[in-house]
């Protein structure tokens, strides 16, 4: 069986005291192995890094940007590779996983721009002979740990911007599908980024502890669950790091009685059950103003989710794939049944889901659940499988209402015609990112991603211009060269300009 190592200054290192089987979702299958990185050998990575810095940081943003520009030529003539990495790890068709790869992309565009983001701010003649800037310089060692189910796009989103803001970086990517996120990194070398700016060391708590802790290390991000991000948060922040790290959510569709019923149906399917439901984008509830809706969007919804082709990732014509292991999958029908004996009504039953000759793989069909209530622990937890809850309120305000009460604060959206209530809602509602007639509403790769309430913890959200002002610290000038002869006295009174 093979193993996937680790990334360290330039090379490949196969650290085998401790390894953990990667399974194939579609097969149940263990395909390989990875190695889980020791506590020293995560330090290693972080030596080289450190010993990368002074020299990468003198590097100039053009140059790095120039490497970028390499990296992302080589990661579309890799596309299809990369995509059938996902597949064979995570179980994600290749339409979605290529859909994945291009956001990330996206990613690496955005830090092409370099030399712009980074030239800071200057003013002539603040005072007599006073001149003033400021710089966004870089923090050192910076580090990333990444979820499963973007292994592409997530890490994506963070170090190329650290790296082309000088910073040297190591990422911990999810040990759940680890070979597309190497392979990835690879191509950054491949592309002219010097040895030790780059690391990948692939591990548990044990490298994510050495991360948090290590004193070399300046800013850490982090992408995954609440409990796990708040972990995250609170360790790095108290061994003084920077840190950004975004968590779980519950995100509600507000279907308003004047949607175009057909095309809501169709952008819920694709919200609600692409990547088998496993985003932190995920639309999971609907929630449909007045009855008429909801019986419309329950026919209609469940009458479309007839066609839904679920099935093995290397069948590119089916709309889903696997969930992530068969624990989890188990934890997805644990909901279901929980909807169930809560009083709940299944209208379409995804949890005996069998694919004809892949049935050890660790599939959930889709599933649709009418008359969920805010008391049912379905409702209240993040579900993370292809499950939509629709939940019945009498007005807008009280789905308003229903979002607002939520711990979790990531994305929503809200289908109407009306552009009243379209303002209204993106102007009152407490959630990050806001969608109109939009299911998905990411932010493009120039603007940031993150939401609010127990969905983030931090204060800069990911990637775009807060990206910037993450990886880097603003340094502020004052200069004034004295005209010869020329000599003031002292001042001992705060200096103003009059």
């Amino acid at each position: 069986m093979s193993t996937v190592g680790h990334l360290i200054n330039g090379q490949i290192v196969n650290d085998k005291n401790r390894t953990q089987p990667i399974f194939n979702p579609s097969t149940g299958d263990s395909t390989r192995q990875v190695a889980l990185a020791s506590k020293a050998t995560v330090e290693q990575a972080i030596a080289a890094a450190q010993a990368a810095y002074p020299a990468w940081r003198a590097t100039p943003p053009i140059k790095r940007a120039r490497i970028m520009f390499r990296f992302k030529e080589l990661l579309e003539q890799n596309a299809d590779h990369i995509a059938q990495l996902i597949g064979e790890e995570y179980g994600k068709i290749q339409h979605d996983a290529l859909g994945e790869l291009q956001r990330g992309i996206e990613n690496v565009e955005y830090a092409c721009g370099a030399p712009e983001l980074l030239k800071g701010e200057h003013s002539a003649n603040v005072g007599p002979g006073i001149d003033a800037w400021s710089e966004f310089q870089p923090l050192g060692v910076v580090a990333g740990i990444t979820p499963f189910n973007f292994p592409a796009m997530v890490p994506l989103w963070m170090y190329p911007m650290a790296i082309v803001c000088g910073n040297c970086f190591i990422l911990k990517p999810s040990e759940r599908d680890p070979s597309s996120t190497l392979f990835i990194a690879q191509l950054l070398q491949q592309a002219g980024l010097p040895d030790g700016v780059m690391n990948v060391v692939n591990g548990d708590k044990e490298a994510v502890d050495t991360l948090l802790r290590d004193p070399r290390v300046q800013a850490v991000s982090f992408v995954g669950s609440t409990p796990i991000a708040e972990y995250i948060y609170t360790t790095a922040s108290a061994h003084g790091k920077r840190c950004q790290a975004l968590g779980g959510a519950k995100n509600h569709a507000i279907v308003m009685p004047d949607a175009d019923m057909d095309n809501t149906v169709n952008q819920l399917l694709g919200a609600a059950f692409g990547s088998s439901g496993e985003r932190c984008m995920a639309l999971s509830v609907a929630v449909a103003v007045g009855d008429a809706a909801a019986d419309a969007l329950v026919a209609k919804m469940a009458e479309a989710m007839k066609a839904l082709k679920v099935g093995a990732y290397n069948v590119p014509s089916n709309d889903f794939g696997p969930v992530i292991t068969a624990q989890h999958r188990d934890k997805i029908v644990g909901y279901i049944d929980s909807a169930e004996k809560q009083g709940a009504r299944i209208v379409v039953d995804g949890r005996n889901q069998v694919v004809n000759g892949h049935e050890n793989g660790f599939f959930v069909g889709g599933t649709l659940i009418d008359r969920v209530t805010p008391e049912m622990t379905s409702y209240q937890e993040e579900i993370f499988g292809p499950v939509l809850q629709v939940v019945r309120v009498k007005t807008m305000q009280e789905a308003m209402d229903l979002i607002n009460a939520h711990e979790y604060g990531n994305g929503t959206c809200i289908f109407t015609r009306d552009g009243e209530a379209a303002r209204y809602f993106t102007d009152h509602i407490m959630v990050g990112m806001v969608g109109i007639n939009v299911p998905l509403p990411v932010p493009v790769a120039y603007h940031s991603f993150g939401g609010w309430k127990r969905s983030l913890f931090g204060d800069l959200h990911a990637y775009g211009p807060d990206g910037v002002r993450f990886y880097t610290r603003r340094k502020a000038i004052t200069q004034r060269w004295p005209s010869a002869g020329v000599r003031e006295g002292a001042v001992f009174s705060m200096p103003t300009m009059k």
